[in-house]
């Protein structure tokens, strides 16, 4: 991400700038921050994730959202447009941000080289500022690994790792289970050349 010309806007000024300007853009301490896209293999895991996620809840009164939604981590300082999320019950608006949602149960962010610093720290640590989540999924697009955090009763988060490609993801605030091999269905682990390397240079 980079930061466009005009630092320290109003969360006002940034969410008419995000719905009047093509590609998402994050809000971040009077920042606004261009999203840029994912590789190839970064948008086939987002996908299958999504897919995946949407098989374990048929039927249950939850929602999965893809990045095309925007999400009020807080709603003076920090919005973004995770990966997917999964919203139970009906979904909580902003007043200010008509199609800005409030309270996911479940945030996924799949990593790349250039976002994945963010995804540990500033925005990880936002995210456990919102009362309505219980589990973060890091995935991993290069190899097969997923990081699982579930909040615990007393607020501590508690990391579990998954490498197994015939294992299983265990969900507990959806009561659900996500399969390894749904995650990573027909990705190739093949370097993707020049998009790879691009990244990994940053």
């Amino acid at each position: 991400m980079s930061a466009l010309a005009h630092p320290l806007v109003t969360v006002e000024e940034y969410l008419a700038f995000d719905d009047a300007t093509p590609g998402r853009h994050e809000y971040y301490r009077g920042y606004i921050l261009a999203m840029a896209g994912g590789t190839y293999r970064h948008g086939h895991v987002s996908a299958n994730v999504i897919v995946a996620l949407g098989n374990a809840i048929d039927g249950k009164p939850c929602s999965v959202l893809t990045s095309d939604v925007r999400l009020a981590v807080d709603l003076d300082s920090h919005y973004t447009y995770p990966d997917a999320m999964v919203v139970c019950g009906e979904p909580v608006f902003t007043t200010l941000g008509a199609h800005t949602v409030r309270n996911p149960i479940v945030i996924v962010e799949v990593l790349s080289p250039s976002t994945e610093r963010a995804d540990r720290g500033r925005k990880f640590t936002d995210y456990r500022k919102l009362e309505s989540l219980r589990e973060y999924l890091l995935v991993s697009p290069t190899e097969r690994r997923v990081e699982r955090y579930r909040r615990q009763p007393g607020g501590a988060w508690v990391l579990h790792e998954f490498v197994d490609e015939t294992g299983l993801i265990r969900l507990e605030s959806l009561e659900c289970d996500l399969r390894m091999a749904d995650i990573y269905k027909r990705v190739s682990f093949e370097p993707e050349a020049e998009a790879d390397l691009a990244d990994a240079e940053k």
